[in-house]
């Protein structure tokens, strides 16, 4: 359980900041969201858990962010259980395995449309979700060897990101320009710290 709450505690503190990033470069994007959860929220003094089912558009950023910037750019190793065939290729019983989540999420073959954009109208009509059913966008793993904490994780990027959203409007500092260069770690951080001015939001 410790080691639950551990690993999680990085990745989630980086898919907020990803999302942040994303949403402040994109002006546009950041309003529509802003406006979703003010009008959900209404004149209530910060977000409830019970408003989280209500923020569709909320929960496209958070997808959105999990595919571009997966929390970790690889799943923990597998091990073939049996000799198999992948693409063409053998892959002895016995082999080690790994995923490289980061280049299935941005791999044109899945995502035709820009892969490399950060574009939430491609979850618009699409069902494509992220806990294990659909291999193209697998932050988390799948089967028997998903993250456990996906849930709470989950739960507690959107629940953290809809007040940061809902209490301040947020805008960069002057002179300053957000790049969303990667560190090249495992769990991908920004490689320029996320500098931004919040105000508070009058919502009464």
């Amino acid at each position: 359980m410790q080691g639950t709450f551990i690993g999680g505690s990085d990745t989630t503190t980086a898919t907020i900041l990803w999302a942040m990033a994303e949403l402040t470069r994109n002006p546009r994007l950041l309003e529509r969201v802003q406006d979703e959860i003010r009008a959900v929220v209404g004149g209530n003094d910060r977000v409830r858990p019970d408003d989280l089912s209500k923020l569709v558009y909320l929960k496209m950023v958070v997808k959105e962010t999990l595919r571009l910037h997966p929390p970790a750019t690889m799943l923990l190793p597998r091990e073939a259980m049996r000799d198999i065939r992948i693409g063409g290729y053998d892959v002895l019983a016995k082999a080690r395995i790994y995923v490289n989540v980061w280049a299935i999420c941005r791999d044109p073959a899945s995502w035709p449309d820009d892969p490399e954009d950060f574009k939430l109208e491609r979850f618009e009509t699409s069902e494509i979700d992220f806990k294990g059913g659909h291999f193209e966008l697998t932050p988390f793993g799948a089967g028997r060897r998903i993250c456990p904490a996906l849930s709470m994780s989950t739960a507690t990027v959107e629940f953290t990101l809809a007040n940061l959203l809902y209490l301040f409007d947020w805008a960069l500092p002057e002179g300053i320009v957000i790049s969303v260069q990667e560190e090249g770690e495992l769990i991908p951080l920004l490689q320029t710290p996320l500098l931004l001015v919040p105000t508070p939001y009058q919502h009464i």
